[in-house]
């Protein structure tokens, strides 16, 4: 049995861990470009921000933990399908975005502030030559990196954020730069794919509290519960902190700044030039160690996927050779690059969570059916957006928040309901045992 201390000393750990999972260097450059575009709606926007970002990532650990694994969430969709889902989420908190992401934000953030007039195409080679020594050969280096870093990292940002508090940069705008606060705020969230990296990261969170001793649902429940806790507060004082000082400079600048250049410019003018450089040096590190998290983990996907037809080694240098070319595109193209596939994934997944979470004993025909109702939304939804006047999306309830999936979520779920009669109940994935309530 679990000895009290010992709980709470693991539900610090395990905290922490969730934090430096959701934070990822590269989302820090997301709170302040929203706070200055929303000016006086700079809180409204952060809720929005905030639910679709760390709200609905924990939401997919809890789901997950409740049905015991990432397959047992998507494979209501079927075999195929949920592959298929699992390689589009795999390819954008991977090669697709996030890790080019990572080697832009260093550029942005460590490179051209300190070190101006470096090639961005040498950047990016030698940044994912690193990644790709670091990925092949194990290094217990890197592990001692990532300890030490969050908690520098951590202290940089609170030592900011409390200056820029008790010595505010500027006025609030009296209007905001954007139409929609809220909406932007959950795209923005979105932009993150803290919720998609939720699955995955989950898996690890549940393989660290089974290590600790903790073999039950309902004590994993309580270390996971307190720790998601502790993670989401750390995560509410540094995302609401930055939005706040993007709001104290929503005067000063507009959209034409970059989100790497805004942030770099917040510091410089609350600590000066010595405070960009080991900021600069700070976030770099931690996006490496990001870099190498993530990279690891799609490539060992892909070689299961493949079931060792192609190898490890194989995929890691091709995810970094992909990457290293992807990046090249800069931060704000990638950004908004990745916009439309996001609007896409995310209600299809979210769906999925939603349902593990809550009706996991849910026939899999409902489930399929609530996916797709989303999915197909989310794709005119997508289009709408692009350039392709759909003339009805604009009349579904919630559009204006960019939750229009939901009622065809809904309606497709019952749907499906409906054609499968008195189809029997499945039988539930959910982590507990017979004679244990949660």
């Amino acid at each position: 049995m679990q000895k009290s201390n010992n709980t709470v000393r693991d539900i610090i750990v395990v905290g922490f861990a969730l934090f430096s999972m959701f934070f990822g260097a590269g989302n820090v450059v997301f709170p302040p470009y929203l706070g200055m575009e929303s000016g006086p709606q700079w809180l409204l926007g952060f809720s929005a921000y905030f639910i679709a970002d760390i709200g609905l990532a924990l939401l997919g650990v809890f789901a997950l933990l409740r049905v015991g694994s990432s397959e047992a969430v998507t494979l209501r969709l079927g075999k195929i399908p949920a592959e298929l889902l699992m390689c589009a989420i795999i390819l954008c908190i991977g090669p697709m975005v996030a890790i080019p992401r990572t080697s832009a934000t260093t550029f942005e953030m460590a490179i051209v502030p300190n070190i101006p007039g470096v090639s961005p195409v040498l950047f990016s080679v030698l940044f994912f030559a690193l990644i790709l020594a670091l990925c092949i050969k194990e290094s217990a280096v890197v592990d001692i990196v990532g300890k030490v870093l969050t908690p520098l990292l951590l202290v940089g940002l609170f030592a900011i954020i409390i200056k820029g508090i008790v010595t505010p940069l500027g006025e609030i705008a009296a209007l905001p730069q954007i139409a929609n606060a809220a909406v932007t705020g959950i795209k923005a969230g979105y932009q993150t794919m803290d919720a998609l990296a939720a699955l995955p990261f989950g898996i690890i969170v549940l393989q660290s509290v089974t290590a600790k001793g903790y073999d039950s649902g309902r004590k994993q429940f309580r270390v996971v519960g307190g720790a998601a806790v502790l993670a989401g507060v750390l995560l509410l004082c540094v995302y609401m902190g930055l939005a706040y000082l993007g709001a104290t400079v929503s005067a000063q600048y507009t959209s034409d700044i970059g989100r790497a250049q805004l942030i770099m410019a917040l510091v410089e003018a609350l600590m000066g030039k010595v405070g960009v450089i080991l900021f600069g040096v700070v976030v770099g590190l931690a996006c490496v160690t990001t870099a190498i998290a993530l990279t690891s983990s799609a490539a060992a996907y892909f070689a299961e996927l493949c079931r060792g037809k192609v190898s490890y080694k194989v995929f890691v240098i091709a995810i970094c050779v992909f990457s290293a070319v992807v990046s090249n595109l800069g931060l704000d193209r990638i950004v908004a690059v990745a916009a439309p596939v996001l609007d896409v994934i995310y209600p299809p997944t979210l769906v999925l969570i939603f349902i593990s979470l809550l009706a996991p004993r849910l026939p899999d025909r409902v489930s399929r059916g609530a996916a797709i109702g989303a999915l197909l939304t989310s794709v005119l939804c997508a289009l709408n957006a692009n350039g392709i006047h759909i003339p009805f999306m604009a009349n579904l309830p919630l559009y204006d928040l960019g939750l229009s999936w939901l009622l065809p979520a809904v309606i497709f779920g019952l749907a499906a309901s409906l054609l499968s009669g008195r189809s029997q109940t499945r039988e539930a994935r959910v982590f507990q045992r017979p004679h244990e309530e949660l």
